[in-house]
């Protein structure tokens, strides 16, 4: 199975690019990036918290056998 990312060229780049101007304009786009690197970040602080958290509970449960 081929992933899309390696599917996507640099005519379809553009493209969406260009749509992306079209409907939110120049000035819109920065804010919407900022948003969307915000929203990753807290992702992965949340994936990493939740591993951290997971690797404690099994820590305990070692102990108490």
């Amino acid at each position: 199975m081929t992933p899309v990312f390696a599917m996507i060229g640099s005519n379809d780049i553009m493209i969406i690019a260009v749509v992306l101007v079209l409907l939110f304009g120049t000035a819109k786009i920065p804010q919407l990036m900022k948003g969307m690197g915000e929203g990753i970040r807290e992702f992965k602080k949340a994936a990493t918290d939740e591993s951290a958290d997971t690797k404690v509970a099994d820590d305990k449960k070692g102990q108490d056998k």
